[in-house]
């Protein structure tokens, strides 16, 4: 049974039990983060350009090491009390989509190797691959048939 409650009701109920966005706060503190995110990628950038002559691999260098990092961090549990404070800050570099696939699995390990971890790793980045998939094939088809 359903319970009967306007639009207009519901609108007013979840105001009043939602806290209100602190915005002042959220916003510069998701900047701090994302951006110190990248301040480590530059610094491991510089790093590795000293051992590494094609800049190339050094970009590849950089990627794993930050994906690595995410992954160990949300292994262990720091990467959710980080995004706690950071919110959108650490969603959107890199490491954010390492945790998305990390989390999951972690989520999920006790169901078993394949019911679990196989099924559940890709559940939040999974629509992330088949869209950006998707978007890159009818990118390459506009490029190549009206940009070339």
């Amino acid at each position: 049974m359903k319970p009967n409650i306007s639009a207009e009701n519901y609108k007013q109920l979840s105001d009043e039990i939602a806290p209100p966005t602190k915005s002042f706060k959220t916003i510069p503190c998701a900047f701090a983060v994302g951006g110190l995110i990248c301040l480590i990628g530059e610094c491991l950038n510089s790093l590795y350009s000293i051992w590494i002559d094609d800049s190339k691999m050094v970009a590849t260098a950089v990627s794993i090491t930050l994906v690595f990092l995410s992954a160990l961090f949300t292994g262990l549990g720091w990467y959710s009390k980080i995004a706690k404070h950071a919110g959108a800050g650490t969603l959107v570099p890199i490491t954010g989509f390492a945790n998305s696939v990390v989390s999951p699995a972690i989520e999920f390990k006790t169901e078993g190797m394949i019911l679990g971890l196989g099924a559940k790793i890709f559940i939040i980045c999974g629509p992330v691959i088949l869209y950006s998939t998707v978007a890159s094939v009818i990118y390459g088809f506009i490029y190549y048939f009206f940009l070339r």
